[in-house]
């Protein structure tokens, strides 16, 4: 038998087969299914009939079929499986027929069918559809709608490669648009407007209903899309919350987009008077300085009002608040926090040994713990003794520069308290003792720390200290400054400090804290005339003086002039690479870092862990800003979070010793007062390794993470810490400061410089916790040397983390609320629950890391969507209560 007549009758047996096949698959079919399929024969041989009325019968029977065919999800409806092997049939006849009236009738039913036969790429179902009548293309279903979205985003980017006309499928896009819209799919309205670039035409499309879902989804994809994409879609939903009168939320955005012009049009379009108060109160917590002009409000004495909430001049009596109602009043002592009796015999036996830097960790452990409350069991009891007591005085319990940080530490436990403050502080500037001076202005800026004032008292009190010839009592007076000022761009300070930067004869340390100090006051300000003040300081440094930990400090305080402010510093990331080579690389890491910080801009992370994996020659430091900078811009949202806790986690094993030193601040600058598990048994592991340096960073990162948590079980670590290391003086320190950091505030404080759900970052928040990490790359020369009151940089993130609700006087007013583990609802069908695992409290309530709260009542109506900090509420108008 020759080959080709084997293959003819190979061919035979397999259209035999096919046909009992066929056959038997019309047998497997209901009597219903098999009528159906027979129908809808007919219609395709009577399409092809001569007859044009019989073909018009025929196309109207056909199209009613497929529209009436319902389905599931998971199956293809009927008439289009059946109909299936014909497409091709169908598609040549079109192409024959010249009616063309039919023709557009039979362009709607291909389009139809393209849906599931159209080959990879083809985009068929657009090219008919386009060809076809121009009627309603929702009642054809959902899923064919969602399909034509997809070939239209295709279609568009090929024909805009072309510069060819888009007009056609414009106008498809806005029938798309508005079926979306209508049928609660907002997020795939929105994700074609963002395909075909035109955005805007969503704003005549969402209504009362719908708005509220449409702009959850806006800003939560803004976070993942380049710039300038993602300013633009922040504009749109900004936009949209100002014609639905949902003034918060607009406010909210403005504030993410830095963007001042749209700050006061949310005042100048609202007239209530108890709304303003609750923007004022969202300003506050941003720490923005801002002033109300008459425009925002016209009412002088309103305006005074709501100035004075916009100066924060609120925050300590709230807190205080909270404090009583928590009944955690009572001043707590170093010794209650180290529970040194819960250890063993031989940690305990070495503690009565009375060191002064046992004393001086103390001092910061009782500054943390106390912060705020303004009573203290060692700063604030001297006056008593004076009046025959023989207990000594806190202060002379600590050596020359251990006083600095004692004085300053009274500061800290009147925080946010102006008046009290700077009268209990007056005392020491009668001191003839340099340090106690150095920390007393210190203490007035960190008293001022976040709370404007019109009489400006810390400038008036520090600024004649500022050229002293004493190096310290100057830098106490220029830190202070930069507390007090920090991201309030005020020119007094900057004609101030500015001249210090360049001063040859000033000393290192100084230069180096006035140019942290003007980075910290004009955060994210882009001012060049202070970026080249510190550009030619960088210049001017000496060969010795360029390896410097304390050289390295003022590249940050230029990067801060940059904060968050991405393409903004690339002219003066150019002019860094003629600096010094000890300092170039130094300084260009820390730049990037800062400019991108809680951007999430992936290329940067990618670019930082790039330069992780060189191999250092002769004592480089820049892989310390390029660890942190990972941490830094990965810190915007959550996914990018947990990526680089991964990317850190391969550093730790791969990396060599320099990269494992920064490694564990990088963590805690990614969980800061929020203690994950995995992170915080990692940092276990590290606070025993071998190499102190590694040991020391893991234990401070051990605090920052549980900072104002009262986390039991990092207290517990610390704890054990403490005795492992009760013979070496640096470990124990930085155990004792992890320890304050822990109970800070007695655990009614945050440091996260992230607030309103984890939308808004607030820039000076963020600066006073790289300065501090920065200061940590260099533990022992600066933290654990004299310069020890860096750690007081963390007071500008220091926040009360409540929910305090007020009513329309402002009187604290307690109601019902829901606290819970926040549910990302974002694009989820239906009201889906907001928060799971909740419990319910009446405020004010503290809220932890990645908690949401809900008025448990449907008495009163609160001012902003958003329950954090504080929050004014209305009564409801509506509300009936049940006898």
């Amino acid at each position: 038998m020759s080959p080709d007549t084997r293959g003819a009758s190979r061919n035979e047996v397999a259209k035999d087969n096919k046909k009992k096949k066929d056959e038997k698959k019309d047998e497997d079919l209901s009597e219903e299914d098999l009528a159906l399929k027979q129908q809808l024969e007919l219609y395709v041989e009577r399409v092809q009939d001569p007859d044009p009325g019989l073909q018009k019968v025929a196309l109207e029977s056909m199209r009613l079929e497929i529209r009436t065919s319902t389905s599931s999800m998971t199956s293809v409806p009927k008439p289009l499986k059946f109909l299936r092997p014909h497409y091709g049939t169908l598609k040549n006849y079109y192409e024959k027929m010249t009616d063309f009236d039919l023709k557009r009738l039979l362009a709607d039913i291909l389009s139809v069918l393209a849906l599931t036969m159209s080959a990879e790429g083809e985009r068929e179902s657009l090219k008919y559809r386009l060809l076809g009548s121009e009627g309603d293309i929702g009642s054809w279903g959902h899923e064919y709608v969602r399909n034509l979205a997809g070939e239209i985003s295709q279609e568009y980017a090929k024909r805009q490669s072309e510069e060819a006309t888009i007009e056609d499928l414009m106008g498809l896009v806005q029938q798309i648009v508005a079926f979306h819209m209508k049928h609660n799919a907002e997020p795939e309205a929105v994700d074609l407007l963002m395909e075909v670039e035109d955005l805007d035409l969503l704003v005549e499309h969402v209504d009362k209903t719908n708005y509220t879902r449409t702009c959850r989804y806006l800003t939560h994809s803004a976070k993942y899309l380049p710039g300038p994409d993602d300013t633009l879609v922040l504009d749109i939903a900004y936009m949209i919350y100002l014609k639905f009168e949902e003034y918060p939320s607009a406010l909210q955005i403005a504030l993410y987009l830095d963007n001042m012009q749209y700050v006061k049009q949310v005042f100048t379009s609202c007239s209530d008077l108890q709304r303003k108060q609750q923007f004022c109160f969202i300003l506050a917590r941003q720490g923005i300085t801002f002033e109300l002009d008459e425009e925002m409000c016209a009412d002088d004495q309103e305006r005074e009002g709501l100035q004075e909430i916009v100066n924060n001049t609120k925050l300590s009596e709230g807190y205080l608040t909270l404090a009583r109602d928590i009944e955690v009043m009572e001043a707590k002592t170093p010794e209650d926090i180290y529970k040194a009796h819960l250890l063993d015999g031989r940690a305990s036996a070495g503690t009565s040994v009375d060191s002064a830097r046992q004393n001086l960790a103390a001092t910061f452990v009782n500054a943390f713990v106390n912060a705020g409350f303004g009573q203290d069991k060692l700063m604030t009891v001297a006056s008593e003794s004076s009046s025959g007591g023989s207990q000594p005085n806190w202060l002379f319990k600590n050596k020359e520069h251990g006083k600095i940080s004692a004085a300053a530490s009274l500061g800290m436990i009147l925080l946010w308290d102006v008046d009290s403050g700077l009268a209990q502080i007056d005392k020491y500037f009668h001191s003839i003792d340099v340090p106690t001076i150095s920390g007393a202005l210190l203490g007035v800026g960190i008293v001022n720390c976040g709370i404007k004032n019109d009489c400006d008292p810390a400038l008036a009190l520090l600024a004649e200290y500022i050229d002293r010839e004493d190096p310290s009592i100057r830098i106490g007076a220029i830190m202070g400054l930069g507390l007090a000022y920090a991201g309030s761009q005020n020119e007094q300070i900057k004609t101030k400090l500015t001249p210090i930067v360049g001063d040859a004869k000033a000393s290192l340390d100084v230069i180096a804290f006035a140019a942290i100090s003007l980075g910290l006051v004009y955060v994210g300000s882009c001012n060049e005339e202070i970026a080249q003040a510190i550009i030619f300081a960088l210049m001017e440094r000496s060969e010795s003086e360029s390896g410097e930990p304390l050289t390295r400090l003022m590249t940050l305080g230029l990067g801060l002039l940059y904060l968050g402010k991405q393409e903004s510093v690339d002219a003066t990331a150019e002019v860094s690479k003629t600096f010094n080579e000890k300092i170039r690389k130094h300084c260009d890491m820390t730049l990037l870092s800062c400019a991108y910080a809680g951007t999430g801009n992936v290329l940067k992370v990618q670019h930082f862990l790039g330069q992780c994996a060189q191999h250092l020659e002769k004592g480089e430091t820049y892989q310390g800003p390029a660890v942190l900078g990972i941490a830094m811009v990965a810190m915007a949202e959550e996914l990018g979070l947990d990526m680089a806790i991964r990317s850190l986690e391969h550093l730790l094993q791969y990396g060599e010793q320099n990269i494992r030193r920064v490694v564990p601040l990088a963590l805690a600058l990614l969980c800061i007062s929020n203690p994950k598990i995995n992170v915080m048994d990692t940092l276990s592991r590290l606070s025993h390794d071998a190499d102190t340096e590694v040991a020391m960073a893991a234990i401070v990162a051990l605090g920052l993470i549980g900072a104002g948590t009262n986390n039991a079980r990092i207290a517990g670590m610390l704890r054990n810490l403490s005795s492992y290391y009760y013979k070496e003086a640096s470990l124990l320190f930085c155990v004792r400061i992890a320890q304050g950091l822990v109970h800070m505030g007695k655990g009614l404080l945050t440091l996260s410089p992230y607030h309103s759900e984890r939308f808004l970052l607030s820039p000076t928040a963020l600066a006073g916790i790289v300065t501090l990490l920065h200061a940590c790359l260099d533990m022992k020369s600066i933290v654990l040397g004299k310069y020890h009151y860096v750690l007081y940089f963390l007071v500008l993130a220091m926040q009360p983390r409540m929910l305090l609700t007020v009513d329309e006087n402002l009187k604290p007013l307690s109601v019902p609320v829901r606290v819970g583990q926040a549910v990302d609802v974002v694009g989820q069908a239906g009201r889906p629950k907001t928060i799971t695992g909740f419990q319910t409290h009446s405020t004010p309530v503290l809220l932890a890391a990645g908690d949401r709260a809900e008025l448990a009542t449907e008495k009163y109506i609160p001012l902003s969507p958003i329950l954090e900090g504080f929050i004014i509420l209305k009564e409801n108008p509506d509300y009936r209560e049940d006898n």
